[in-house]
């Protein structure tokens, strides 16, 4: 198991899977506009259609959708994906919440953990991600963790504002 040390708090952060004391967390998260519509989650969504989405990923994992959690001390801080049925290649996703936690550095650390996973533990080649232009601190992420732009996605709104996606890679040393 990977441990990283954020860089403004003395609690170590480490990725595990996902279990359904968790789900109240993710639930709560839901009542964070800001968060939501930055992490792309609907927002205005009941606790009871959050709790019943977060319980199925748990006990109904799809097999190309490989999420853990992000944890910091004995609270979870986040969660990382690597999704895709490429045996060598998955696609990067991570998550810092509650909003309230944004602007320590844990997102570069979860994501880099969801690297580290990425080659470590499942033997991946490659590992890709996307941000949304307009979201200068996703991409800043990105490009720290060593990743180089490989193209542009779709154009996709980002808090009001037109914008589109950047593709990033990296690949195992």
């Amino acid at each position: 198991m990977s441990l990283v040390e954020p860089r403004r708090s003395q609690e170590r952060v480490f990725l595990r899977p996902l279990e359904l004391a968790d789900v109240a967390t993710y639930v709560s998260w839901g009542s964070d506009r800001r968060f939501c519509e930055h992490a792309g989650w609907t927002v205005d969504r009941s606790a009871a259609e959050l709790e019943a989405h977060w319980r199925a990923l748990i006990e109904q994992p799809k097999p190309d959708h490989l999420r853990r959690a992000a944890v910091a001390g004995d609270e979870v801080v986040g969660y990382v994906d690597l999704a895709g049925a490429e045996p060598d290649r998955r696609e990067l996703g991570y998550v810092v919440g509650p909003s309230e936690r944004w602007g320590r550095g844990l997102g570069g650390i979860v994501a880099q953990l969801g690297v580290e996973y990425g080659f470590d533990v499942l033997g991946l080649q490659e590992i890709w991600a996307e941000a949304v232009d307009a979201n200068r601190a996703s991409v800043r992420i990105l490009e720290s963790l060593g990743m180089t732009e490989i193209g542009r996605g779709q154009d996709e709104s980002f808090l009001g504002a037109a914008s589109y996606y950047r593709r990033f890679a990296v690949r195992r040393a």
